[in-house]
């Protein structure tokens, strides 16, 4: 018994310990996006492409971000297809959607996975440790 409250307490100390450096990456990572925003504006008014300082290279680099209108997908994708760029659509299912299906109709074939769906996907179970304060 006294080796589970020892496990269970190094578990509860590297789960806060997780929380706090992520809390600390969102900081740092807040503060280098206003110091790359704040770094790039310099760069731009003193017209500089690149500089060297401290051994490293600094440099201007733009890149454009798309995403598809969630509601004109489908459209997007007709005209990607007529327009011969068909090969850059993909079907996908969310993989937390297709865990619930697939749980689902376990539960409904006696805990056996459906005929139909042997071989179309592969399935394990992980079990782990769940947290949550004390009454």
């Amino acid at each position: 018994m006294k080796d589970l409250f020892q496990l269970a307490d190094s578990l509860r100390e590297l789960k806060d310990r997780k929380k706090q450096l992520e809390e600390e990456k969102k900081e740092i990572s807040s503060r280098i996006e206003a110091i790359e925003e704040g770094l790039s504006q310099s760069m731009i008014q003193e017209e500089l492409e690149s500089f060297n300082r401290g051994g490293m290279m600094y440099y201007l680099n733009t890149k454009l971000y798309v995403s598809a209108i969630p509601q004109r997908k489908e459209t997007l994708f007709s005209a990607l297809r007529k327009e011969g760029y068909g090969d850059l659509v993909y079907e996908t299912v969310n993989a937390n959607s297709l865990a619930a299906f697939v749980r689902e109709q376990v539960e409904e074939n006696e805990d056996l996975l459906p005929t139909w769906l042997e071989g179309l996907v592969s399935t394990y179970e992980k079990t782990s440790v769940g947290m949550r304060k004390g009454k």
